[in-house]
């Protein structure tokens, strides 16, 4: 894999092993490419739920169960899929730091970051909204672009790539910091730690969510969102620093998980039935000075946390080795995230009036824009003159 897939979706430059001799950490690279494959999931089932915002939507009449399906899923995978590729792109960037010094590890992210997002704002996503979505009016795409270019839209147009923009911030705002001389201490991960960064977790949410509407957005990024991603940015540096990847016990990464998402479940049931889920109402769930606001933001806490625990333990008991098609999939992850919204928007005009239901259609999508991507990358794009910028 290019270096700059390494990068942009976190990956190892050289990964600390488990006698930090081996180049790569192999059950991190498969965590990462199965996170890719539930972006793809998300963005099929924004286009037919009746929650999230996409380039195309195709909704039709549902019931209540396939509503609440929707609603618990979307909002299982927000909680904790985005903030898990932030806290192994943190534990890395504490490494490569370490042997690059800020100057290279400041320019290598902004080529790797910076330029996929660019493509993505100036040709991707502009060509997605004209051509498949529909967004950009008429005039003429030249027109629009140039529209697009005069008004200031561009900023917001990051589309998928708004992780990798807040990845780069991310990263610099860590160079500087390091640069002035401050370096992670080396702790453990314990019981008495997790506790305490759930709750700052859910504080921090909870406070920037009492300012600012959970749905609101600023240059495609919800504000809201930023204390998760940032924190487990930061604890992915930590973890570095502690050997968390390699160090932490299996036993106790179970146990702090499992319980984190014990917890999360009876609190998700109370928030559905007292917050107003079940009316429809999710006024209270989007943030505000109130109880269920609260709740959702420490439910959101509790998930993220208890999931990275798990798939800590469990894909490094199971999946940390690649055969021929883990090897494709993670080859391919990063292109497949940048190129991905044209070709899922594409299946979905297709499947416009195939006769399914709106869980099978999100099945069906996701399994054609997995596909569709990952051949797009490995036997197109990775045969292009963009192979060196992606």
């Amino acid at each position: 894999m290019s270096g700059m897939v390494d990068i942009a979706i976190g990956a190892t430059d050289e990964a600390p092993t488990r006698s930090r001799t081996k180049s790569r950490l192999l059950f991190i690279d498969n965590i990462r490419w199965s996170m890719i494959i539930l972006v793809l999931s998300m963005h099929a089932c924004d286009t037919y739920s009746p929650f999230g915002n996409w380039y195309y939507v195709d909704r039709q009449a549902i019931g209540f169960g396939a509503a609440l399906a929707f609603g618990i899923y979307q909002s299982f995978l927000q909680a904790f899929f985005m903030a898990a590729l932030f806290f192994i792109a943190g534990y890395f960037a504490a490494g490569a730091f370490d042997r690059k010094g800020f100057s290279r590890f400041a320019r290598d992210r902004l080529v790797r970051l910076g330029l996929p997002t660019l493509l993505y704002m100036f040709v991707i996503g502009p060509l997605t909204q004209y051509f498949l979505s529909w967004t950009w009016g008429n005039g003429g795409f030249g027109h629009q672009w140039l529209t697009h270019l005069r008004d200031g839209e561009w900023l917001s147009e990051t589309g998928p790539m708004w992780f990798c923009a807040v990845l780069l911030l991310f990263s610099l705002l860590y160079g500087l910091i390091r640069q002035a001389g401050w370096r992670e201490p080396q702790v453990g991960l314990r019981g008495p730690a997790i506790v305490l960064f759930v709750a700052a977790m859910a504080t921090a949410t909870f406070a920037v969510r009492v300012a600012i509407h959970a749905d609101a957005s600023v240059l495609n990024v919800h504000p809201g969102d930023i204390p998760q991603y940032a924190l487990m940015f930061a604890a992915g540096a930590f973890g570095y620093r502690g050997n968390w990847m390699l160090g932490v016990a299996e036993r106790s990464c179970i146990r702090w998980g499992s319980l984190a998402l014990s917890l999360s479940v009876s609190l998700f049931a109370a928030l559905v039935a007292f917050g107003g889920g079940l009316s429809g109402d999710t006024t209270l769930y989007a943030g505000g000075f109130n109880l269920v606001s609260a709740g959702k933001c420490l439910w959101e806490a509790l998930v993220c946390v208890g999931m990275g625990l798990l798939m800590l333990a469990v894909y490094r008991r199971y999946f940390d080795a690649q055969g021929r098609v883990a090897k494709w999939l993670s080859d391919n992850a990063f292109r497949v995230y940048l190129i991905h919204p044209p070709i899922l928007i594409g299946f979905a005009l297709l499947l416009h009036a195939a006769p399914m239901g709106a869980i099978a259609k999100v099945s069906l999508l996701t399994l054609l824009a997995a596909a569709g991507s990952f051949a797009v990358s490995a036997w197109i794009l990775r045969r292009s003159p963009l192979r060196a910028i992606i």
